[in-house]
């Protein structure tokens, strides 16, 4: 498509008072094929030259010279739409998928750029809840797109692994710990008694004041209470990389919130040294009420530091290690107000990179078994919801193709990649009410339906024992076989919508839409059985959509089965 774009690009900079990067910029792909390949909108011209945009587009779509590449030129309200000539984008499109196959969609437009994702960050000491599982499948699926526009990616996952909650688990095992449990299910058992500290506090506050004076004592250094965390820190990060790699997710650093222990004094000095800190009621604030917002709290009137501290002393860091383009942390919406003021101070500090600094929020996600709390024992684990997705895949896939040989491996894939595309392929900025039905539906808007319309393309090529083979994508002329095309020559651009807005859902939905596509195509247009020219023609089409699926799915962290 690249090519029809830069010829749009160079015809408009013709005609219009603009650069041909502002006008690459405005392209836009229009939300269904009918309305064209690309359109262009003519708002912003419309204060230069005083007129409507709709007046504006059509007459410039009258102005516009023909060009061999477009078959035609229409002005559609304030927009103007480019169709390309079909045959000619049948050929180059298909053309490409076979010359770069995995790397078809990807762009150079990050090129020497870095993009810090902060994702994941759960709390040592504690299972892996599925609470963290947004988080977690979101940063994935940005790194990776990110990866595919060019850019170096880097991973951080900013583990929970400080604060008062390790003084009361602390307390917990020196009262009730037994070493033998400990190692035989380390966070199971660390959690147990995590859970049951706080229900005895109910009944024995003094145990908050004892938790409290363990913690400042794991602050000091000393050596029992060092000795422990680091221990409880070691079990968790190893149960924790067991589930990442479960779910094919790749971190480049686990440095948490204790890495910046030592630097954290430093931090607050300069913040000093710009004079920007004030006391109020014994604690040390940044004064926001210039930015309309609460003040930034650096240290407790106890002198401990909190989140904030840390996080504006990592965000230094990460900069210095790693000049980024860009700095995204994928963390819930409720913590929107502490971005916002992290982000306040640093511009504050003089950092202009701050304005490179993004809060990538999400909405909850909720099960039908209740709400998830860890200090009252609720919470659901994320292996739990993995292995149920998995057993269900398995159940369905032995109903439906019960002779299948690797029927556990791909269970696997269906029902991880079921619940990861469950998360996606919602607008990340919603709560999510999740459904085991719907996840798992082989034929609704889901990843088994993709994972399907993969398989059943593998299967006719298995078939097929003429393919690979020449073809002329010129016979490719119906409607069924257009809607395919179309869909596939706008895979970048989905990518690149996907990084621009920071919502995989995008990249979600747009395969959907190329395997609904490709089942329209299978039901109407037979493929083995049409005539030979046409054979092959349709053989090189499902391959295309085929190695779509399979680089689409990549990005979203999904696996690609080739039966099912």
């Amino acid at each position: 498509m690249e090519m029809f774009r830069k010829e749009i690009v160079r015809l408009l900079s013709e005609q219009l008072p603009l650069d041909k990067q502002q006008i690459a910029n405005d392209l836009e792909t229009p939300p269904t094929p009918d309305m064209g390949d690309f359109a262009f909108p003519c708002f912003k011209l419309a204060k230069e030259l005083r007129n409507a945009p709709p007046k504006i587009a059509a007459e410039l779509a009258e102005k516009l010279p023909a060009s061999e590449l477009l078959d035609r030129v229409e002005a559609r309200g304030p927009y103007i739409n480019f169709f390309c000539d079909r045959k000619m984008l049948a050929q180059l499109t298909l053309d490409e998928v076979q010359t770069e196959r995995e790397k078809f969609g990807q762009r150079n437009s990050g090129s020497g750029q870095t993009v810090v994702i902060d994702f994941s960050a759960p709390n040592i000491a504690k299972p892996f809840g599925v609470g963290h599982l947004r988080s977690t499948v979101i940063g994935n699926s940005l790194y990776r797109i990110h990866e595919a526009l060019g850019y170096k990616s880097v991973g951080i996952n900013h583990l929970g692994d400080w604060g008062t909650q390790f003084g009361k688990l602390i307390v917990a095992y020196l009262k009730w710990g037994e070493d033998t449990r400990l190692e035989e299910d380390p966070i199971t058992y660390l959690y147990e008694l995590y859970v049951r500290f706080h229900r005895e506090a109910e009944e024995k506050p003094a145990l908050d004041e004892e938790a409290r004076a363990w913690f400042k004592k794991l602050e000091d250094g000393d050596e029992q209470a060092r000795q422990l965390w680091q221990r409880f820190r070691d079990l968790s990060l190893a149960e924790f990389k067991r589930i990442y790699n479960i779910l094919g997710v790749h971190f480049d650093s686990y440095q948490g919130e204790s890495y910046y222990n030592e630097m954290l004094d430093d931090t607050v000095r300069q913040v000093e040294a710009k004079d920007l800190t004030e006391v109020s009621e014994g604690a040390l604030i940044v004064n926001l009420e210039d930015s309309n917002m609460p003040p930034c709290l650096l240290r407790k009137q106890d002198g401990a530091t909190l989140y904030a501290t840390r996080d504006l002393c990592a965000a230094i860091y990460r900069h210095q290690m790693h000049d980024f383009s860009k700095m995204l942390y994928v963390v819930g919406a409720d913590q929107a107000l502490h971005f916002q003021q992290v982000f306040a101070v640093l511009k504050k500090l003089g950092y202009e990179w701050a304005d490179n600094c993004t809060h990538v929020p999400f909405g909850l996600i909720r099960f039908k078994e209740g709400k998830m709390s860890t200090r009252q024992g609720t919470l659901i684990f994320l292996e739990d919801v993995l292995n149920r997705a998995t057993e269900l895949a398995h159940q369905i896939i032995q109903e439906k193709n019960p002779q299948l040989e690797n029927k556990d491996e791909v269970a696997k894939k269906v029902g991880i990649g079921a619940v990861i595309f469950g998360d996606l392929s919602n607008d990340r900025v919603k709560n999510i009410e999740f459904d085991w039905d719907k996840v798992l539906d082989f034929s609704g808007e889901t990843a088994p339906y993709i994972q399907y319309s993969h398989a059943r393309i593998c299967s006719i090529l298995r078939k097929a024992a003429t393919w690979p083979a020449p073809f002329d994508a010129t016979l490719l002329v119906s409607d069924e076989e257009q809607l395919v095309l179309g869909t596939i020559a706008r895979f970048s651009d989905a990518i690149a919508r996907a990084a621009d807005t920071l919502k995989p859902s995008v990249l979600a939905r747009y395969l959907l839409d190329l395997a609904a596509a490709f089942n329209r195509f299978y039901h109407q247009c037979p493929v083995l059985n049409a005539e030979d020219d046409i054979r092959n023609a349709r053989l090189a089409l499902i391959d295309a959509v085929r190695q779509v699926l399979v680089n689409g799915l990549y990005l979203l962290g999904i696996e690609a089965p080739e039966e099912m």
